[in-house]
């Protein structure tokens, strides 16, 4: 199984993306967007902004948990992770979303 980015349409009605590594696991979730030409747009961005490493926000919630924010150009967040126990395996999540995001395919799921 390859990476890919699915898109689904949430009980809000509104559209979403998740970035799925090989694994299976989900790597990187959208915020919602109100088209579905919106959320493959933020898809595009991902795949434009992921190989820096200056895009990514390494986070700890409140809770202690860590997680990564991925940026566009503009500032703007497109991606957010999962949370993480470790700043290292944080960090392994960034390096997945760096190397997958780029080449990953497109699956419509609505």
């Amino acid at each position: 199984m390859s990476a890919k980015f699915e898109i689904f349409l949430g009980s809000n009605s509104q559209y979403y993306f998740r970035l799925k590594a090989p694994n299976g696991q989900i790597i990187l979730a959208s915020e919602g967007y109100t088209t579905k030409q919106n959320c493959k747009n933020g898809i595009a961005s991902v795949k434009v902004s992921a190989p820096y490493d200056s895009n990514y926000d390494r986070l700890t919630a409140r809770n202690g948990q860590n997680y990564f924010t991925l940026k566009a150009s503009n500032g703007q967040v497109i991606g957010v992770s999962e949370t993480y126990t470790t700043s290292s395996a944080r960090d392994n999540g960034i390096e997945a979303v760096k190397a997958y995001a780029p080449s990953a395919s497109i699956v419509d799921l609505t």
